[in-house]
């Protein structure tokens, strides 16, 4: 059993990391294996999250005062909390993808940016391109017209330069009958 100070601890620590994260993804797991769990949490720390089994009273005090209240308030049964400092789209696209190999979890609710989300909502979430697809998908877009105009103004000089060799090609600028001056 745990002294206080381990469970003041443990609460503190729960309560910090809550403050911090933008994105917090209730869930229960009651019947996961081992094999699953140890799944579960590798594809939670690939995509930068965290997770973490707790007790609804120790969720319940450590979302006190924290975006999250709404979320960890009540809770019944057995729960877990998956949570983000960073990009809630690769969080909720690795829970889904649990959520479909692992019928044992489940999602309860979750909330991004302080909006509380629906099951069908975080699936939605996790269907959205990932923040680096998004931001290679802004960086095409804004090179795609520098790379028009760059096109376009070497194309001038290219269209020019093979229009003067044509011309060259077919004596137009005359068959050097005339002498040339050179300036001395």
């Amino acid at each position: 059993m745990k002294k206080r100070s381990e469970k003041q601890q443990e609460l503190d620590n729960l309560k910090s990391d809550l403050a911090k994260v933008s994105t917090v993804i209730l869930s229960t797991f009651q019947g996961i294996t081992v094999k699953d769990d140890n799944k579960l949490r590798r594809a939670v720390q690939a995509a930068g999250g965290r997770y973490r089994v707790v007790k609804n009273t120790l969720a319940e005090k450590a979302g006190e005062g924290t975006p999250n209240e709404a979320l960890l308030k009540d809770l019944s049964g057995t729960n877990s909390i998956s949570y983000t400092e960073t990009d809630p789209v690769s969080l909720a696209k690795a829970l889904t993808k649990i959520a479909k190999d692992v019928p044992a979890f489940q999602f309860r609710a979750g909330i991004v940016e302080g909006r509380v989300l629906s099951i069908a909502e975080i699936q939605q979430l996790a269907a959205l391109p990932s923040k680096e697809e998004l931001i290679s998908k802004v960086m095409f877009l804004l090179s795609a017209p520098a790379q028009r105009i760059a096109s376009v103004v070497s194309a001038v000089n290219r269209n020019l330069a093979v229009t003067v060799n044509e011309a060259v090609k077919a004596d137009k600028f005359g068959s050097g009958s005339a002498p040339v001056e050179t300036a001395q």
